[in-house]
């Protein structure tokens, strides 16, 4: 599948249950000049909602009668920079909540769980160094969960680590390219229909490589999607565009063009791997993109052009996502509560489908009874939600 190479919106981030959680965007209005710091329950009986200052100078300004509890901070960008916001222990740096692109003159909520601790808010301005403001304690309460602050420092060594997987993938992709093309060229279509999923699988595993490798990836795994004249297009070409052609009654010789472009295009991404750098700063994002692709892409059948192979690309996607976690995984151990728990989702997922894999063929995302398709719907959106945790977690924090 085409992986999105997307940002999520800024959003505020709630540590719970050992991980930080996307949350919503709360837009806060626009405080009164006037206004200054406000304290107290809503009158509806919510959290208590504490007005803090973001700026350069006065970051953290408000926050003076600290009690424990669920609570709403009304993070007010008081500068003429947007900032990211941390609330933070001062001392370990560990990450209680935090706010993404807090706009000049806007106000945004974080709501965390205040307990026995200490606590300080660090602004980060765009283009400017982070500003930490003064020492909150509070003397009761259970404290929230919180997690160390992962910098891009921390994921190169993942980075580079993955990077080399990638190289020996794109090794065995063009070898099973090669042995694909070769049954084109002989005209042995039913042996190109066997070849085309393994080269088509071992390009899929790479996925969190996929933004990495730029323009070639359309050229390699685009769909019609776009194209003026769909799959007749000039420009559907891939894997894909050969996926139709086999599976729609097209000669060799109409395929011959098609399949040596494809092999041009892995065989020019492959050797150009060794000059390619990946951005660290994307690695974790990418693990949660890759299923998150898969559920939008191959259980709708977007991409399916005749092989009926919806179900081994979403197993090839999963083994993707294993390869990137295995590299984030002593990063997460002391990060992610959660992680055993996704581990063995991730588990549960590769069992599900696998059990569509009879004698060397996969059923056909058409044929699926619908209990089954809610079951595969379900296992892999659950591996969604708690990815988005990973991305979280793994999204690199200035420190300085």
């Amino acid at each position: 599948m085409p992986v999105s190479v997307r940002r999520p919106p800024p959003a505020a981030r709630l540590w719970t249950g050992g991980a930080l959680l996307l949350a919503l965007a709360l837009l806060g209005t626009v405080l009164a000049l006037t206004g200054g710091a406000t304290h107290g329950a809503r009158a509806d009986g919510g959290p208590t909602h504490t007005t803090v200052e973001v700026s350069p100078s006065r970051c953290g300004r408000g926050w003076t009668r600290p009690v424990p509890g669920v609570q709403v901070f009304d993070l007010r960008n008081t500068s003429d920079a947007a900032a990211e916001v941390y609330l933070e222990d001062p001392r370990s740096e560990a990450v209680y909540g935090e706010v993404e692109g807090v706009g000049p003159g806007t106000t945004r909520e974080l709501t965390v769980r205040i307990g026995k601790g200490s606590y300080a808010f660090k602004c980060v301005p765009d283009d400017a160094d982070a500003v930490t403001g003064p020492t909150v304690h509070v003397t009761a309460g259970t404290i929230g969960p919180s997690a160390a602050p992962v910098t891009e420092h921390d994921l190169i060594p993942p980075a580079i680590g993955y990077q080399k997987w990638v190289g020996h993938g794109l090794d065995e992709v063009v070898r099973l390219t090669r042995s694909l093309r070769a049954a084109i060229d002989r005209g042995d279509l039913a042996a190109a229909r066997t070849a085309w999923l393994p080269a088509h699988l071992e390009y899929e595993r790479l996925g969190a490589a996929y933004d990495a490798f730029g323009a070639a990836d359309a050229r390699i795994n685009g769909t019609d999607a776009g194209l003026p004249d769909g799959v007749h297009d000039k420009d559907f070409t891939g894997f894909h565009r050969v996926e139709y052609g086999l599976w729609h009654g097209q000669s060799a010789h109409a395929l011959r063009a098609p399949a040596a472009a494809l092999l041009t295009a892995v065989t020019a991404l492959r050797d150009d791997w060794a000059e390619t750098r990946m951005d660290p700063a994307q690695l974790g994002l990418r693990a949660h993109e890759i299923l998150e692709n898969t559920v939008q892409s191959e259980l709708t059948g977007r991409t399916d052009f005749g092989s009926g192979s919806n179900l081994a690309t979403a197993r090839a996607n999963l083994d993707g996502t294993r390869e990137v976690l295995s590299r984030l995984r002593p990063l997460l151990t002391t990060r992610y509560a959660g992680l055993p728990g996704l581990v063995r989702r991730l588990d549960r997922a590769r069992h599900t489908l696998d059990a569509f894999h009879h004698d060397g063929e996969w059923t056909p995302l058409d044929r699926l009874g619908r209990d089954d398709r809610e079951k595969v719907n379900a296992v892999l959106g659950d591996l969604v939600e708690r990815l988005a945790s990973v991305a979280t977690l793994c999204d690199p924090r200035r420190t300085v």
